[in-house]
């Protein structure tokens, strides 16, 4: 199953790309990542398109540090409604709690496991599909964009106990000593960090919890990702028909396989994309029309109709009336989706 990370994970990635003599949009191209993904940082995108582009740029450019530059630039913003909630809790320790609770929501094959004695907590990160050549510098940009995260909390001047990392020393250790602030041990069992359990208890002085109980009850009612082929085609779907730019070859791109891949695992679903489309264009039509200063051609050219009479004859197809009746107040009851209708060119 493929495995989706918002595409803010890349907002720094076309400057660091360029710092180190790359030209981001080739890069990215040869991984087959949308270009569209810079401008809309909410985008789903293929956790492994993003950990090939990593490691490609790190090969081509010989910046053994790729994935912790990125990690120097970001910070909390990256992580949308995660980020938000981390930092309006009462304590460090709670934000931590908290990130690990729904890091799921921005990326979902990354989990968090957070484990305490008395003298110290463990906060140790594993990347699913994870193999034994692993790609550090996804676990560089993952477990380093931890690190900024906790010391926005603290100040610039806090540093972890230690850091652990399961993969070989690079050729200049001084590099990961100089951003974590602390010993860095390589060929360690696992890839976390260490801080004391002090350090749990410090107060984050900005924290609102009327608004952290908010943001809590915001994000626990969009916190179940999709997991099966049909819910992740939907939402990519749903993403990529708000922006105007959806074709199964685009949405192959989002999901990094191949159009015919998609349309495999939906017929095993028993659907199709056409069905996916076919709804999620039901949805968003009902929308855009009510919009009186819309024009008719500029809906259809979004939901991706050859002519807006293409449009014109789905639409009636589908809700039993013309959308100039429809605009006028007629409302007859939809079709029920997956029922035949108007094909649009």
């Amino acid at each position: 199953m493929t495995d989706l990370i918002r595409s803010a994970g890349l907002s720094y990635y076309p400057d660091v790309a360029r710092s180190v003599g790359l030209d981001p949009k080739q890069m990215m191209r040869k991984v087959r990542l949308p270009l569209a993904c810079l401008d809309k940082p909410d985008t789903p995108i293929a956790v492994a398109s993003l950990r090939r582009l990593l490691e490609l740029s790190a090969e081509a450019s010989g910046a053994e540090d790729f994935g912790l530059r990125l990690a120097e630039r970001g910070g909390l913003t990256n992580f949308g409604a995660v980020g938000l909630i981390v930092r309006e809790q009462a304590t460090v320790g709670e934000a931590i709690e908290a990130f690990s609770r729904f890091i799921h929501v921005h990326h979902d094959g990354m989990k968090l496991d957070i484990t305490r004695n008395k003298q110290t907590v463990t906060v140790t990160l594993h990347l699913r599909g994870r193999q034994p050549s692993a790609p550090r510098q996804s676990i560089d940009m993952a477990l380093g964009s931890i690190h900024r995260i906790i010391q926005s909390l603290f100040g610039s001047d806090w540093r972890p106990l230690e850091v652990h990392l399961h993969y070989p020393p690079p050729r200049d250790r001084k590099r990961y000593r100089d951003f974590f602030g602390c010993h860095v041990a390589f060929n360690a069992d696992g890839d976390a960090i260490l801080l004391s359990a002090h350090d749990m208890e410090r107060r984050i002085p900005s924290a609102h919890p009327l608004i952290a109980s908010y943001l809590r009850k915001r994000i626990e009612a969009i916190e179940n990702r999709p997991a099966s082929w049909e819910e992740k085609v939907d939402e990519v779907v749903r993403r990529l028909l708000a922006s105007g730019d959806c074709t199964v070859e685009r949405v192959a791109e989002h999901l990094a396989c191949t159009r015919r891949t998609i349309h495999r695992h939906l017929a095993e679903a028993g659907t199709s994309f056409s069905d996916i489309l076919d709804a999620q264009r039901a949805d968003l039509v009902v929308e855009l029309i009510d919009d009186p200063g819309r024009p008719l051609a500029d809906i259809a050219v979004q939901l991706g109709f050859s002519a807006q009479s293409a449009m014109a004859r789905w639409f009636r197809s589908r809700f039993g009336c013309t959308i100039t009746a429809w605009r006028k107040g007629v409302r007859p009851l939809a079709k029920p989706a997956g029922l035949p209708s108007a094909t649009a060119a």
